[in-house]
């Protein structure tokens, strides 16, 4: 991919956008992490270990039904809001989604071939379903920076920061438990201590304690001792034992 010096301009300016709400940061930088960590992992796979490429294969199946889901909370509500005032602003993004939901089917199919397959054939699957892959996840991670830059852009324009977060309140009701920790796990280890700190006290205010208590039993094990000792001093956290002193 070759990126010209317009979009380095654009880049650089929406990132310089530090107070208004972003729907899509953090969201993103959940992606971006699964997607590597997913790519690394069926890169190395041992595809002579049935249990490896059972994992691996409902890994890839798992994270193929989050992008559908991913897409869905887009197109019901980011994509809804900036046609009620934009008329046209999503379109091309919305066609690409059109695209993703074929790439996410060939992905799942190349999953369950994986897990059907045995022997030379086997290395073959493997070899395909990564490559295959890899490149959704390149066509993906353009896709998200178009998002990012463009649709920022307009909704920043055409929304006030209260009724993006209220537009982000009501996405977030219609996702359940299963997917919200799913979502944590990968989300809040990929934020920057400020980022995360502010999502958590925010749950931590808000959030029902059970609900909160499990969202941070999911993230724990995924940060340093140090990202920890830092996010339960700003959390106001009961000491831990050899996890509250870097």
């Amino acid at each position: 991919m070759k990126i010209d010096n317009d979009e380095m301009v654009s880049v650089v300016s929406a990132g310089s956008t530090t107070n208004r709400v972003d729907l899509y940061v953090g969201i993103h930088k959940a992606m971006r992490s699964l997607m590597a960590d997913l790519l690394v992992a069926v890169g190395k796979m041992d595809a002579a270990d049935d249990s490896a490429v059972e994992w691996i294969g409902s890994r890839v199946l798992q994270f193929a039904d989050f992008c559908t889901s991913h897409l869905t909370h887009e197109n019901n509500f980011v994509h809804t809001a900036l046609e009620a005032r934009l008329p046209g602003a999503s379109a091309r993004i919305a066609a690409e989604h059109v695209e993703h939901e074929q790439a996410i089917a060939a992905l799942k199919a190349a999953a369950g071939q994986l897990q059907k397959s045995q022997g030379s054939q086997r290395e073959h699957d493997a070899l395909a379903l990564y490559r295959q892959l890899a490149l959704f996840i390149a066509h993906n991670f353009e896709h998200m920076q178009a998002e990012e830059v463009e649709l920022n852009q307009a909704l920043w324009v055409h929304y006030t920061d209260e009724e993006l977060r209220a537009l982000h309140g009501r996405l977030l009701a219609t996702i359940p438990p299963e997917e919200t920790l799913f979502v944590m796990r990968w989300m809040v280890p990929a934020m920057t201590p400020a980022e995360r700190l502010q999502l958590l006290q925010g749950m931590q205010a808000h959030a029902p304690a059970p609900a909160f208590a499990a969202v941070l039993d999911v993230v724990q094990p995924h940060l340093s001792t140090g990202e920890w000792a830092k996010l339960a001093r700003g959390l106001k956290l009961a000491p831990k034992a050899g996890l509250m002193t870097a």
